[in-house]
C-alpha cells in the first residue's frame, strides 16, 4: 500500500511539472510566432558542483523552448566575484532573466540586489519582496519555490505553517504568501530553544534547509505534512496521518525549476512589453523669466537640469539604450531604431530661414522656443534636432549656438565645448586617411613591387595571408584568388601600386580651430620623407566628408559602406582612389563608433534635443544627422512631432535639406518654418551696413514702414523656394522689443499674401515656450494640410542640368557659367559614373546671389562654377560657387578674449 501511495504522489507530481511546462511552452511559442527576431535567453549564475540542477534546469529550458546561459564559477568563489559576473548580465540586452543557484552562505542582501528587478525571474531582490508584500501581484515575480510549495499543499485555511530554517528572502516571500492564503505562519531556526514546541502546535512544517540529526521526528506531532525546499532534489514530503506512516517523493526541487521557467516566460511577456512604444512621462521645469532678459549663459546656469537618464526614461528610452556622459548628456545606440522598427513616425517639422545678415535671424532659437511650446505647454510630444556646433566659430567671431535667451539647450557650455567628442573623432578619422595618403605615395615611391607585397602581406607565425579588405580590392581589381602565394607578377604590380598622382589628392587635414594659416601649407619638408614635398591645406573640422557622411548614414553598415567610397583622388590613368583601396575603411569605422550615436540633451523647460553632426551649410549641406531625426520621430509618436534645423537661409539649408538629405533618409517632411526679423527684412529693403560691436542705427531701431515693405522681397522669395517643394510653410518672426506693432502686423500680412500658410509674431527669447504658443498651434493646423512634396530635380539629369535648375529656380539666377576646370571635372565625375549623385552648392549664404553684398533679391546674375568636386562617401557632387573657403579665420578681437574658467567653481564666463 504504501509504495502504491508513493507512486500515486510521483505520478501527480510529474502531471503538475507537465503542465506547468506545457502552458510554458505555449506561451513561449505565442510570443516567438509575433516577435521572429526575438531569442529570449535565461542566464543561470551556479556556484556549486550539483550538476543534477543544471541538467534538469537545461532539461526543462530546452523542453520549453527557451535558451540557457549556464554560468558555473567555481565553488568557492566570493560575493564579488558574484556580483561581478551579475552586472555583467545584467548589461547583457540578450539576456531577459537572471537566476541564482548559489550555496546557502552567498544569499547575502549584496548578492540578491545586485540582479536587476527586472531581469530577477527568481523575484528574490527587495524591489520583487517589497512589490510581492504590497500584494502588487502583477508588477512582481513569486519566487519559483514559493510557488511550488503553495502548488503541493492544499487549503491553508486557518492552519499554522512553521518555516524552519528558510532563507530570509525565500522564508519572507513564503511567509507573504502563506498569510495571503489564510494560514497562520510562524518561522524558527533549528537551533532555537522553542523549536521542539512549535514542531507539536503546527499543521504544515516548511524545511528551508536538511534537518540536522539532532532534532528528532518525535517532535512532529501525527498527521503534519511536511515539505522540504532545501537543495536536495530528492527532498522529503511526511504525511503522518498515523505514527511512522511517512511517504518519500521527489517534490520541490523539480517543481521550482519548472515554476522558474514560467516565471521567465512572465518576465519574457514583460520584456516584449517594455520593448514596445511607451507613453511619455515628461516632467516640464518651470521658467521665470526676468526682465531685462539676462545672458544666455546666466539664464542656462538659472536651471537646474533634470539628471539626463531620468529624461531618457521619461521618453521611452530603456536602460541598455543610453551611454551617459556625465550628468546631463547621454548617447542613444541605433538598436532603438530596432525596437521601435513598426512604431509610426511623428510629424516632420524643418526650421529655415531668410537669407541671414550679420542682424542675427535666430533660427536655433525659433527651433527650441517651439519644442518647448509644443510639450511643456500643449501637452505634444516633442523633440528638437540641432547641429553640434564648431569650436571654430565658439572661439571666433560667432560664438555659441545652443540657442538664446530662455529658448537653449542645457547646459549650454556643454552643449558648445566638445559635447560628447564627436568632431574629435571625425577630426582623427579624417587625419588618419590624409597621413594614410602621403605614407602610400612615399612607400610606392621608394620601393619595389617585390617589397611592397612583403610588407602589405606580412608573414605571420610562418603564414602569409590577405585580411578581409586587401581581398575586398583583390576582387575589384578582378582577381579572385586567397592563397598570396599565387599571384602572377603582374597581379602583384596591381594589387600593392594605388599609383596615386599626387596633384589630383582632394583629401585635406582638419582641425577644429580658424586658423588661417593653414589654408595653404606644404608637406614633406622632413628629409625622412626623401623629397617627397607636396602643397597641401588645413580644412576646418566640419567641412570634412567623415561629418557629411555622419550627418547622412542611416546605419553603423552604411557609414562603413560610405567611408569606404570616399574618393581622395585619381590614379595616373584618372580613376577614382577610394579609402578602402587604402585599406582604412575599418580603422575609421572604428573611430567613429561611438560619434554616430546621438546625443540626447534638453531644454530650458526640460523638453528633450538631440544634438548631432555639423556640417557647414555653405560647404557641405548644414543640417543635423539622418539617424537623429529617424530615432525622434520613433520617440515622438504618431502625434508628436520633431522639429530639426537648415542652416543658413532656405535657399542653402532648406534646398539641401529636400534634395539630399530627404533622399538618403526616405523621410517626407510636413512643414517648414521660415524665421524672419523686422531688423534683417529692412537690411534687405536696403538698411545700413552693421558693424560688430558698434550701436544700431536708427533705421533699426525706429518704425520705419518702407524699409520694411521692401526687405519683404526677400522673405516672398524664401517662401516660393519653399512652395517649389510641395511642403506647407509658416512664418515665424521673432520679434525684438524695438519693432513696432504695425511693422509687425505688416511682415505677417505680406507672408500670408504671399502663400504662407500663416505668419506668427513670436517672443520665446524672451519669454520661454510660452512666447511661441501660437507659433505651435500654427504649426500643428499646418501640419494636418495636405502635402505634396516633391524633389526639385530629378538624379538622371546631367550634372550641369541639376546645377543649372537650382541656380535659376531657387537663385534666381539667369544662367550658370562653368569655369573650364569646372567643366573638366564635371566630364571626369560622369565618365567615373558619379553622374547621378545630388548637388551641394557651395556657396555664400549672405546673398541669394554670389555676390555678399547682394541682399534682398538680386536678379539677372549669371551663377559662376569655378570648380566641381565631388564626396562620393556622402553621396552628392559640390560645384564651388566663386571662392569659397573652407577655412574660417579668426577676427581682430575673437570671441576667446572674453571666455574665462572661475578656478574655484570651475564655471565657464564669457560664452554666449
Amino acid at each position: 500500500m504504501l509504495g502504491r501511495f508513493i507512486l500515486l504522489k510521483i505520478f501527480l507530481l510529474l502531471l503538475c511539472c507537465s503542465k506547468i511546462t506545457e502552458n510554458a511552452k505555449k506561451s513561449l511559442a505565442s510570443l516567438k510566432r509575433e516577435n521572429p527576431w526575438f531569442e529570449p535567453t535565461l542566464a543561470i549564475i551556479q556556484a556549486h558542483n550539483d550538476t543534477m540542477t543544471q541538467e534538469m534546469n537545461k532539461s526543462f529550458a530546452r523542453e520549453i523552448g527557451l535558451r540557457v546561459i549556464h554560468i558555473c564559477l567555481p565553488e568557492g568563489s566570493s560575493k564579488d566575484e558574484i556580483v561581478n559576473e551579475i552586472l555583467r548580465l545584467n548589461e547583457d540586452p540578450n539576456v531577459q532573466g537572471l537566476a541564482l543557484d548559489l550555496p546557502e552562505s552567498l544569499y547575502s542582501s549584496k548578492v540578491l540586489n545586485a540582479v536587476k528587478p527586472e531581469k530577477d525571474v527568481d523575484g528574490v531582490s527587495d524591489v520583487n519582496l517589497g512589490r510581492l508584500v504590497r500584494g502588487d501581484t502583477y508588477d512582481c515575480l513569486v519566487p519559483p519555490t514559493v510557488c511550488a510549495v503553495i502548488e503541493l499543499l492544499e487549503d491553508l485555511g486557518g492552519k499554522t505553517v512553521l518555516l524552519v530554517g528558510t532563507g530570509r528572502a525565500v522564508g519572507a516571500a513564503l511567509q507573504c504568501v502563506l498569510q495571503q492564503e489564510g494560514a497562520a505562519t510562524l518561522s524558527c531556526r533549528w537551533k532555537a530553544p522553542q523549536l521542539q514546541s512549535q514542531l507539536q502546535h503546527a499543521d504544515v512544517v516548511v524545511l528551508g534547509s536538511t534537518k540536522p540529526d539532532d532534532v528528532p521526528v518525535s517532535w512532529i506531532k501525527p498527521g503534519t505534512t511536511i515539505i522540504s525546499c532545501s537543495r536536495d532534489l530528492l527532498s522529503e514530503k511526511h504525511n503522518y496521518g498515523q505514527q511512522n506512516n511517512h511517504a518519500a517523493e521527489n517534490a520541490v526541487g523539480p517543481l521550482a525549476i519548472a515554476m522558474r521557467m514560467q516565471n521567465m516566460v512572465k518576465n519574457t511577456e514583460r520584456w516584449i512589453q517594455s520593448q514596445r512604444y511607451r507613453k511619455w512621462d515628461l516632467r516640464c521645469l518651470k521658467l521665470q523669466p526676468l526682465t531685462p532678459v539676462p545672458s544666455d549663459i546666466e539664464i542656462s546656469r538659472a536651471q537646474s537640469p533634470k539628471a539626463v537618464d531620468v529624461l531618457a526614461k521619461e521618453i521611452g528610452l530603456l536602460t541598455d539604450e543610453i551611454e551617459i556622459y556625465g550628468q546631463t548628456k547621454a548617447k542613444v545606440r541605433l538598436s532603438l531604431l530596432e525596437r521601435l522598427k513598426d512604431q509610426p513616425d511623428g510629424k516632420y517639422v524643418l526650421v529655415a530661414g531668410i537669407t541671414p545678415t550679420p542682424l542675427g535671424e535666430g533660427k536655433s532659437t525659433v527651433t527650441i522656443g517651439l519644442v518647448q511650446a509644443l510639450t511643456a505647454h500643449l501637452n505634444i510630444n516633442s523633440f528638437a534636432c540641432l547641429r553640434q556646433p564648431s569650436q571654430g566659430p565658439t572661439f571666433g567671431v560667432k560664438g555659441g549656438a545652443a540657442g538664446g535667451g530662455y529658448a537653449q539647450v542645457i547646459p549650454m557650455e556643454e552643449f558648445n565645448l566638445h559635447l560628447t567628442g564627436d568632431i574629435h573623432a571625425i577630426t582623427a578619422a579624417n587625419n588618419l586617411l590624409a597621413a594614410a595618403i602621403d605614407a602610400r605615395i612615399l612607400h610606392e615611391n621608394t620601393q619595389s613591387d617585390k617589397a611592397l607585397y612583403s610588407r602589405l602581406v606580412p608573414v605571420v607565425n610562418g603564414v602569409r595571408g590577405f585580411s578581409a579588405i586587401q581581398l575586398a580590392r583583390l576582387r575589384r581589381l578582378g582577381i579572385n584568388k586567397t592563397d598570396p602565394g599565387t599571384l602572377t607578377e603582374e597581379e602583384i604590380s596591381k594589387f600593392v601600386r594605388l599609383d596615386i598622382d599626387p596633384s589630383t589628392i582632394t583629401w585635406q587635414r582638419v582641425v577644429d580651430t580658424n586658423d588661417r594659416f593653414l589654408r595653404k601649407i606644404t608637406v614633406g619638408q622632413a628629409n625622412t620623407e626623401k623629397g617627397f614635398v607636396r602643397q597641401a591645406q588645413f580644412d576646418i573640422a566640419v567641412a570634412s566628408e567623415i561629418m557629411a557622411i555622419l550627418a547622412l548614414t542611416t546605419s553603423l553598415q552604411d557609414m562603413k559602406e560610405r567611408l569606404g567610397k570616399m574618393v581622395v583622388a585619381n590614379d595616373k590613368k584618372g580613376e577614382p582612389v577610394t579609402a578602402e583601396d587604402l585599406g582604412v575603411t575599418g580603422a575609421l569605422t572604428v573611430l567613429m563608433k561611438d560619434a554616430i550615436k546621438p546625443t540626447l540633451m534638453q531644454t530650458l523647460e526640460g523638453t528633450p534635443v538631440f544634438v548631432h553632426a555639423g556640417p557647414f551649410a555653405n560647404i557641405a549641406h548644414g543640417n543635423s544627422s539622418v539617424l537623429a531625426d529617424k530615432i525622434a520621430l520613433k520617440l515622438v509618436g504618431e502625434k508628436g512631432f520633431v522639429v530639426t534645423e537648415a542652416g543658413f537661409g532656405a535657399d542653402i539649408g532648406m534646398e539641401k535639406f529636400f534634395n539630399i538629405k530627404c533622399r538618403a533618409s526616405g523621410l517626407v517632411p510636413s512643414v517648414v518654418v521660415l524665421v524672419a526679423t523686422v531688423r534683417a527684412l529692412k537690411m534687405h529693403g536696403g538698411g545700413p551696413n552693421v558693424t560688430a560691436g558698434a550701436p544700431l542705427k536708427k533705421e533699426y531701431t525706429e518704425e520705419n514702414l518702407q524699409l520694411v515693405a521692401d526687405g519683404c522681397c526677400n522673405l516672398q522669395k524664401q517662401i516660393q523656394i519653399t512652395q517649389l517643394f510641395g511642403v506647407p510653410v509658416v512664418v515665424a518672426l521673432n520679434v525684438f522689443k524695438t519693432d513696432s506693432p504695425a511693422e509687425v502686423d505688416l511682415v505677417c500680412e505680406i507672408a500670408k499674401q504671399s502663400g504662407a500658410f500663416d505668419a506668427v509674431p513670436c517672443n520665446h527669447w524672451s519669454a520661454g515656450g510660452r512666447g511661441a504658443v501660437k507659433l505651435a498651434q500654427a504649426v500643428e493646423k499646418a501640419a494636418n494640410q495636405k502635402n505634396s512634396f516633391k524633389y526639385l530635380y530629378s538624379l538622371e539629369l546631367p550634372i550641369v542640368e541639376k546645377i543649372r535648375i537650382i541656380a535659376q529656380k531657387v537663385y534666381g539666377a539667369q544662367d550658370i557659367e562653368l569655369s573650364p576646370t569646372a567643366q573638366s571635372q564635371v566630364d571626369r565625375y560622369t565618365r567615373q559614373g558619379f553622374g547621378n549623385l545630388p548637388i551641394c552648392m557651395a556657396k555664400t549664404h549672405l546673398s541669394l546671389s554670389h555676390q555678399p553684398e547682394r541682399k534682398g533679391v538680386p536678379t539677372g546674375f549669371i551663377l559662376p562654377i569655378s570648380d566641381v568636386r565631388a564626396s562620393i562617401g556622402a553621396g552628392f557632387i559640390y560645384p564651388l560657387v566663386g571662392t569659397m573657403s573652407t577655412m574660417p579665420g579668426l577676427p581682430t578681437r575673437p570671441c576667446f578674449y572674453d571666455i574665462d574658467l572661475d578656478p574655484v567653481t570651475e564655471q565657464v564666463k564669457g560664452l554666449f
